[in-house]
């Protein structure tokens, strides 16, 4: 079970990675990080922190006031959102009928694993058949007999 105790560290140590924040992010990172999550209106699928785009400018700008302003991402994402519609986000909000789109691909891994690690330990569990003395000479006896049948069926002949 060296395995399993693997799996649990590894998920120990992926959960804590995702937990720890590390120091207060300036302003401008902040507003860079909003920006990388907010789509171009006049580019196709790119963020406005990918953009050189006018409307990709005004929108950085429009971000980086509101951070400075003290706003949170949650009303700046309202304010787009109330501006340009719920497209302009890159990533949907994870409310209503969305959080499944958060939420299944995580829950179908774990079930996966669970899966595969239950499969695993019942196949360890099964263990070795054991055979006894009378199976085995009637397997034996079973093998003479197929032996001698095919030995007198008669050959076919070469074909030409």
């Amino acid at each position: 079970m060296p395995w399993v105790a693997l799996v649990v560290v590894v998920a120990v140590a992926l959960g804590l990675g995702a937990s720890r924040g590390g120091a207060p992010l300036t302003s401008t990172q902040r507003a860079d990080a909003i920006d990388a999550l907010v789509r171009c209106p006049s580019c196709e699928g790119i963020s406005v922190a990918d953009s050189s785009a006018s409307t990709a400018v005004a929108i950085r700008h429009t971000v980086l006031a509101r951070v400075r302003a003290g706003q949170s991402d949650g009303q700046i994402d309202a304010f787009l959102v109330s501006r340009y519609g719920p497209g302009i986000l890159l990533r949907p909000p994870a409310h209503g009928w969305t959080t499944w789109v958060w939420v299944l691909p995580p829950a179908a891994v774990v079930v996966a694993v669970a899966g595969l690690v239950t499969v695993l330990w019942r196949r360890r569990q099964r263990g070795a058949v054991s055979v006894s003395d009378e199976d085995r000479a009637l397997v034996d006896q079973a093998l003479a007999d197929r032996s001698r049948s095919l030995a007198r069926s008669p050959k076919p002949a070469p074909t030409p």
